[in-house]
């Protein structure tokens, strides 16, 4: 039986001098689809401003909005309640035939490309065919996702918002978004389409009705071996009723929750927190 969660995402940003104008672009809503059904949700912003909202290319939510009036604190707090649901199946009914179809990589061609996170790169491909050998494509995927997860040492600060899957893996090292990032470099030297989802995870199983802890912003992947099925490499869990989906692409640069342009002083300080309430 799945959870009903309430997140609310605050992030803060001081200026050293006035901003005059600026245009931004949130992606914190949370997703509804067959294992997760949004209640309610709402962007707000301090200085107010009117948004507007629409969907991007990945079918993620997106909030916008611009500023014109001269400020040095920007404020954007996300509330959402979400029912999510316990772990679905694998897909293992495709074979690599299958996978590997032309018409599959058409149609699926963006979770198969590399990128400035994902790159290309020789031992990796080497890594990924010897992992698949004498699996099916759904079982390759899922021992892409242990070895990750067995591989890196989770470890805050040593890499970057800009580290790339390579970059993580010879740092042997990182934080969830590059465990996603290297799931995925894996998975696609495999010929398995891969994306990447952000997301929150409430980190208490334990957790009891109505107590509030701190969340985290988190991320994991979804793999195709005949339907698309996800999995957390940084916790070595199947996704459940503690992770909220929010948005989904070819890697965070798809997903980043919020980005933005702006005329003014240097941001001087960048303030996150994300409160998570088990309310049912």
């Amino acid at each position: 039986m799945g959870w009903r969660i309430r997140v609310v995402h605050s992030t803060g940003y001081r200026y050293s001098a006035p901003v005059t104008q600026s245009y931004n672009e949130v992606r914190l809503t949370p997703r509804s689809d067959s294992r997760q059904n949004v209640i309610v949700t709402r962007v707000e912003t301090v200085p107010a401003t009117r948004a507007y909202r629409f969907n991007d290319y990945w079918g993620t939510a997106v909030t916008a909005f611009d500023l014109h009036a001269p400020h040095t604190e920007l404020e954007v707090v996300c509330t959402s309640v979400v029912e999510t649901a316990d772990p679905g199946p694998i897909h293992r009914e495709a074979s690599w035939a299958e996978v590997t179809d032309e018409k599959v990589a058409d149609r699926y061609t963006e979770s198969l490309e590399f990128s400035d996170y994902v790159p290309a790169d020789g031992g990796l491909a080497k890594l990924a065919t010897s992992m698949r050998r004498n699996l099916k494509p759904a079982d390759a995927a899922l021992a892409a996702c242990k070895w990750v997860h067995e591989t890196l040492r989770y470890q805050p600060g040593t890499t970057g918002v800009h580290t790339s899957a390579l970059e993580a893996w010879q740092a042997g090292e990182g934080v969830c978004q590059d465990y996603a990032h290297l799931t995925l470099a894996l998975l696609r030297e495999m010929g398995i389409p891969g994306r990447y989802v952000s997301g929150y995870l409430l980190p208490d199983a334990d957790i009891e009705v109505k107590q509030t802890v701190q969340g985290e912003s988190h991320a994991w992947v979804e793999a195709w071996t005949g339907g698309w099925w996800g999995y957390d490499p940084t916790n070595d869990l199947e996704i459940g009723h503690r992770h909220v989906w929010v948005a989904v692409g070819r890697d965070y640069a798809d997903v980043a929750p919020l980005k933005g342009v702006y005329t003014g002083g240097e941001a001087e300080a960048l303030e996150v927190s994300v409160d998570m309430t088990r309310l049912a």
